[in-house]
């Protein structure tokens, strides 16, 4: 197979398996089967929806709630990135806020939804709607620190290369929201939550930090991550981390609905169903960026060479959360920096396309979900008397693959399970 054909059946993959894990389906199968739960209330029904799939998961809760139990009152609150709303939502607030690092507007939104759910009864139910990104757009910190130190804190995490487990160990002591605070606030009050995982192991307590479940976490375990990586915090920072997070809720019933896992299966559908042998080598991807792409670069070598560990034409695919180490001043995500260390492994090599898929859309602090390369890349690059290996010693995967014209740019998704990488070789 051509270059060519393989780049059309890796954007083929990417868009049917878009279209599986956006959360419309994955909500209105639940609440369906699930439907007496709401039939019998007594009480208000609240809905807070949370994270980067808040906007469409609150939408198609409403749409179903509202012909199914129309006599029941519905309040709600959205609280998602910026430009990832896609409109009003009858009696709901929708607050926009800032993602990977909190904001003032995440304050705004969050001190909304505590007010909301403030003095709730026992028949009262809330439904919490949870999707990846919601550490950040959820967040009220506790008494006597700044938005501005947690912001601080929140960016020497990501920089160090801490993962996702590490940051919200941190995030959710010095929290009034995380790590099952915010079920202990809404008490008496039911609570169901339907979570759309983005945390590798679909670790409840981790997925946007945990904010309605027993946090398995300790301040010890808070304390060590900021030793580990060297961070040093203000005594007041350390008197929060010193508060123990609940480890026990009663009001609680939790259910995944959604996570990479998914859209592995789906991809692999996919890819069988055009012709490819398959292989899901990982859902649990965790590792540094570039180390997966030079690893991803040694298999469809040997794909190519000695048909192992499948033979072509081949799709192996991954799901998971890579990091990134920042040493340099450029710009991109670890989807992207993942596909120039790929390009640069199989430079020159025919026949062979990656794609490194953020589900969400976006891909660190950029407008580009990742990337899809192959072995012309960091030729084209050169082409125009730059150096891949510059630019990725940089982390400037956004402009190199933007020069190559390799950027995958899909908009927001409207859900957010991980990421996807798929390899065809042909």
């Amino acid at each position: 197979m051509e270059n060519k054909n393989l780049r059309e059946d890796i954007k083929t993959i990417i868009e049917k398996v878009k279209q599986e894990i956006l959360p419309d389906n994955a909500v209105k199968m639940w609440l369906e089967k699930n439907i007496s739960k709401f039939q019998d209330l007594k009480g208000n029904l609240y809905i807070v929806a949370i994270g980067k799939a808040a906007w469409r998961m609150a939408k198609t809760a409403n749409d179903v709630l509202r012909k199914r139990i129309n006599d029941k009152v519905i309040h709600g609150v959205v609280v998602t990135k910026y430009n990832h709303s896609e409109g009003d939502i009858e009696n709901f607030e929708i607050y926009e806020a800032g993602h990977p690092v909190p904001d003032e507007n995440t304050i705004i939104a969050t001190e909304r939804v505590l007010e909301l759910t403030s003095n709730l009864k026992e028949d009262d139910t809330v439904l919490f709607l949870i999707s990846g990104g919601g550490s950040s757009l959820f967040e009220v910190p506790m008494g006597g620190i700044t938005l501005e130190e947690i912001q601080q804190l929140n960016e020497q995490l990501l920089k160090t290369g801490a993962n996702i487990v590490e940051i919200n160990t941190v995030r959710k002591h010095l929290s009034k929201v995380k790590g099952g605070r915010f079920a202990q606030h809404v008490y008496p009050a039911k609570m169901i939550s339907l979570v759309l995982s983005d945390v590798l192991g679909d670790r409840l307590d981790s997925i946007a930090s945990g904010p309605a479940y027993p946090d398995g976490t300790t301040s010890q375990q808070a304390l060590e991550v900021l030793k580990k990586y060297n961070i040093t915090v203000s005594d007041k920072i350390l008197d929060a981390l010193a508060q123990e997070t609940p480890k026990e809720l009663s009001n609680v019933e939790t259910f995944i609905i959604g996570s990479v896992k998914v859209a592995c299966v789906s991809a692999e559908k996919v890819a069988s169903e055009l012709g490819y042998n398959t292989l899901v080598l990982t859902t649990t991807l965790d590792c540094e960026a570039k180390e997966a792409g030079r690893f991803l670069a040694s298999i469809a070598k040997e794909i190519k060479n000695n048909n192992r560990p499948i033979g072509k034409p081949a799709a192996i695919i991954l799901g998971g959360e890579t990091v990134v180490k920042v040493k340099g001043s450029g710009k991109g995500g670890r989807n992207q920096e993942l596909a120039l260390s790929f390009a640069l492994g199989i430079e020159g090599l025919e026949n062979v396309v990656l794609c490194s898929f953020g589900t969400d859309g976006t891909d660190g602090p950029t407008d580009a979900a990742g990337g899809i390369v192959d072995g012309q890349t960091a030729q084209k690059i050169r082409k125009v008397g730059l150096s891949p290996e510059n630019f990725l010693e940089n982390n400037d995967s956004y402009n190199a693959l933007k020069i190559a014209g390799d950027l995958l740019l899909t908009g927001p998704t409207g859900t957010n399970v991980n990421d996807l990488i798929v390899m065809l070789v042909g």
